[in-house]
């Protein structure tokens, strides 16, 4: 397929989270940022992809533009796997993580869209044989930081049919009081992005173990200190990692070194659909569990949900438990309770909705 047009989009959209939008985020967070790229080939059919954008879209937005699509536009595009090794290889100097593998993993997304369409067949039919046609959601909760607020929200997402919930409170009491209010039946992880010390890891792992968390996530600065992730592991919480780790080889290297119980690839960030595929075959050599990381409502989660179609080894998925403005895809429409239904359309398998991303781009 010939790439004869190449169209990017910041689509900002406001979101309503039941709390103050203030925790872990540099700044207030009450908007989903949508790096947004459009491909169009040389027969008019168009494919969708997503590169990560919270807080730096503008940056990705212009790696795309000034890097990425002087070297594809008019490329005849025959292997997207082969494709993405070359881009990798040929941006190197600019960074082998960051918005350099954001950029990449957004066009990388489109191109599988766009094949997939250009055949007539649902995405999963090239990535692989998809053993299931929906998978199950837990609710991701921003932080709330407030001992009424967050117990409150676990329970509506509980009343709503989710079954497993993930917080992003960072405190003991925050997260006592959310299982409190839930109950030691329901499965509840969460996410401290980073914040703890190690010393401080070790001393709270047993109160959280008697807690029954599910998993605890990435618990300690840097993300890739696989030696001291490791070091934490067997005490009673299972942990996971790798929303922040970037292409397959940073994947087998947490393998390698058992630095956690799951591992979390983000198909907007680590590369795209064909990272993520190469990610798989790791997890599959070292049976380890795969737990994506999808808190977005574009093309990334609609592809991970057909990743995840070909994964038996991905247990359930990431549904961020917010109400955005506006959907760019009809989301509430493919879940029912805790699962959601994995387009059957061609490519991606449901359309973009245009009046969103006219209603709100950014200029």
């Amino acid at each position: 397929m010939k790439i004869v047009r190449i169209d990017t989009h910041i689509v900002e959209i406001p979101f309503n989270d039941g709390g103050k939008g203030q925790g872990i985020t540099p700044t207030t967070w009450n908007t989903l940022e949508n790096v947004l790229i459009r491909l169009e080939d040389e027969h008019g059919n168009v494919g969708w992809g997503e590169a990560f954008g919270y807080f730096v879209a503008d940056a990705t937005k212009a790696l795309i533009d000034r890097l990425i699509a002087p070297l594809l536009l008019n490329r005849e595009i025959t292997d997207i796997a082969a494709w993405n090794r070359e881009i990798q290889l040929r941006l190197h100097l600019f960074g082998r993580y960051g918005v350099t593998m954001f950029a990449i993993s957004g066009v990388d997304i489109g191109l599988w869209d766009l094949a997939a369409r250009r055949q007539g067949v649902p995405l999963h039919r090239l990535l692989g044989n998809a053993t299931r046609e929906q998978i199950p959601a837990y609710a991701s909760m921003v932080r709330y930081a407030d001992n009424e607020v967050a117990p409150g929200i676990c329970e509506k997402a509980l009343q709503m049919g989710f079954r497993d919930i993930k917080l992003h409170e960072v405190t003991l009491d925050e997260i006592a009081s959310c299982r409190r209010a839930i109950g030691d039946q329901v499965p509840l992880a969460t996410d401290v992005n980073c914040s703890w010390s190690v010393e401080n890891t070790r001393e709270w792992l047993p109160a959280l173990r008697d807690m029954k968390l599910a998993w605890l996530e990435e618990p300690i600065f840097p993300p890739e200190d696989f030696a001291t992730l490791a070091s934490l592991r067997g005490q009673g919480v299972p942990l996971s990692a790798g929303e922040n780790w970037c292409t397959a080889l940073q994947f087998e290297q947490a393998l390698v070194s058992g630095a956690v119980d799951s591992i979390q690839p983000s198909v907007t960030k680590v590369g795209g659909i064909s990272e993520c595929l190469r990610i798989a075959e790791a997890a599959s050599q070292h049976k380890a569990v795969v737990l994506p990381h999808c808190p977005y409502f574009g093309p990334g989660l609609i592809a991970t949900l057909h990743l995840a179609a070909v994964q038996p080894t991905v247990p359930q998925v990431e549904y961020l438990f917010v109400e955005p403005a506006g959907w760019l895809y009809p989301i509430e429409a493919l879940r029912q309770g805790n699962q959601l239904h994995i387009p059957q359309g061609a490519g991606l398998g449901v359309d973009i909705d245009t009046a969103v991303i006219e209603r709100f781009r950014r200029s």
